[in-house]
């Protein structure tokens, strides 16, 4: 039997299946290091929800294994809890307002009064609470309640985070702030944090290591540098068109991603044409010929090297 002591979270051909059917996590395998932020990046449906669910024993797994700091997810399912903190996309005490919210959780995790009122005071400045502390959570808007819902877990000390999509709502002032204090928390306190979000920008900021998730499988893995630089001869055409195109160009453009072959996304969004392929660059003065026989001026064009967005594309092929 191996040992999983040396990772805060391991998964071995973790699969879950709802109706026996299909498998909304098929088959995955990854681990997160101690004191690591680990990105789980996919569309909605891929998986990423599920996944949580599992880790922190909310739903049982279909099959495979899944070791949260060295303790099973079904046999060890109390244990774990006790180790943990979850903020999920669901909401919870709505009802009560935001001091009483605070006071809720450090009573359940038995935080002792004076470290909580320190913490809480600590937390509700930080998160910029103090303005709506009175009020009912019910009653503030959808990014005051994601704020709320991060702060809160942190009013108790734990080993291993999973944030699914916290920054939802959030203004990008705050959601950079939130993103600082987790990432503190993980270098300060060695808190393990598995982090799923669909703004891939505050994955490149603050994860150590990302997986992509699509239709239940992990299909690529790495630090943000490598998913780069795995896809490499991936490039990113933007066209700048003189006006909005009509129906007829956007009914015909198909073709002509047929005809320059191997790309793997394209968008139209208005005046502006989007592309991504392999080796890009040979295939420029192609796309450039047949647009301009479909009567459209072009005003600019842009050759750029992948983003971490462009991988994303690229990677779940939508």
């Amino acid at each position: 039997m191996p040992s999983f002591a040396s990772h805060a979270v391991d998964v071995i051909d973790l699969v879950k299946s709802y109706d026996g059917r299909k498998n909304a996590v098929d088959g995955i395998s990854f681990h997160v290091e101690k004191g690591e932020i680990y990105g789980f990046l996919g569309k909605n449906g891929a998986g990423k929800s599920t996944t949580i669910k599992v880790l922190t024993t909310l739903i049982p797994p279909t099959s495979g294994k899944a070791i949260i700091d060295g303790l099973d997810v079904v046999r060890n399912a109390i244990q774990i809890r006790r180790r943990i903190g979850v903020v999920q996309q669901e909401e919870s005490f709505d009802f009560a307002t935001v001091d009483r919210n605070f006071d809720i959780y450090a009573m359940l995790w038995e935080v002792p009064a004076d470290v909580a009122a320190r913490r809480k005071e600590e937390l509700i400045e930080l998160f910029n609470l103090g303005e709506v502390r009175k009020r009912r959570a019910f009653e503030l808007s959808g990014g005051q309640k994601k704020r709320l819902q991060v702060a809160r877990e942190f009013i108790h000390d734990m080993k291993v985070l999973f944030l699914d999509e916290p920054t939802v709502g959030m203004d990008p002032v705050m959601r950079r702030s939130v993103l600082k204090f987790v990432k503190q928390k993980a270098t300060d306190e060695g808190i393990s944090i598995m982090f799923t979000t669909q703004i891939l920008e505050e994955a490149d900021l603050i994860c150590d290591r990302i997986a992509i998730i699509d239709n239940g499988k992990i299909v690529a893995e790495g630090t943000s540098s490598e998913l780069k630089q795995k896809f490499g001869t991936m490039r990113k055409l933007t066209i700048g068109l003189s006006e909005i195109p009509d129906r007829k160009f956007i009914e015909e453009f198909p073709a002509v991603i047929r005809n320059v072959g191997d790309i793997s996304h394209y968008s139209i969004t208005g005046k502006e044409v989007l592309i991504l392929g392999q080796n890009l660059g040979r295939k420029v003065k192609s796309i450039i010929d047949q647009i301009s026989e479909m009567d459209v001026d072009i005003e600019h064009i842009n050759l750029d090297t992948p983003t971490l967005d462009d991988v994303f594309l690229e990677v779940v092929g939508q």
